[in-house]
């Protein structure tokens, strides 16, 4: 798993060039928000179970028929599951957060995900919906522990959600 320095540095040391302004830039940027990246990854650590749980929740107001017979939450399994993908979901977004890069997604989450939830009939746009659900949790959560910009919570969510959404080819 990388972060944001370890990329950067690989990057220019792949090509043999000095940190320049631009790097200059993002490293400061990283800097600069690292203790609100903390404050964020403590207060999932801290509020996990609580923000998995009402996610589920607020998912299934919103999508239903995920609980009705046929929908994939339907038996407590399949609702156990779902529930377990959103709190994985959660813990990597909170590695990402911490790290600045959304590489340990790719790598520890996002490789062959959507073609596996495609072939065991996961639906992927309520799993997407999760993950919006639980971002905007998280940032409500990092405003009431005084983060003032939440907007780099976006980033690890968003991606999830980019790289999980059915794309037109």
């Amino acid at each position: 798993m990388r972060d944001v320095i370890t990329s950067l540095i690989k990057n220019y040391d792949g090509t043999g060039r000095y940190l320049d302004r631009n790097a200059m830039d993002s490293l400061k940027s990283y800097f600069e928000t690292g203790t609100a990246r903390v404050v964020a990854a403590t207060t999932i650590n801290a509020n996990a179970a609580s923000i998995v749980k009402q996610g589920g929740l607020q998912l299934f107001e919103e999508v239903p028929e995920l609980l009705r017979p046929g929908g994939y939450a339907y038996t407590t399994r399949r609702y156990a599951a779902c529930l377990r993908d959103m709190d994985y979901y959660l813990r990597y977004a909170s590695y990402a957060l911490v790290a600045g890069n959304t590489d340990v997604l790719d790598e520890r989450v996002l490789q062959g995900l959507r073609e596996t939830y495609n072939s065991l009939g996961v639906p992927i746009a309520p799993t997407v919906r999760g993950i919006q659900i639980m971002k905007d949790m998280v940032k409500a959560m990092a405003k009431e522990a005084g983060v003032e910009d939440t907007s780099f919570i976006d980033q690890p969510f968003d991606h999830m959600t980019r790289e999980l959404s059915e794309q037109d080819i």
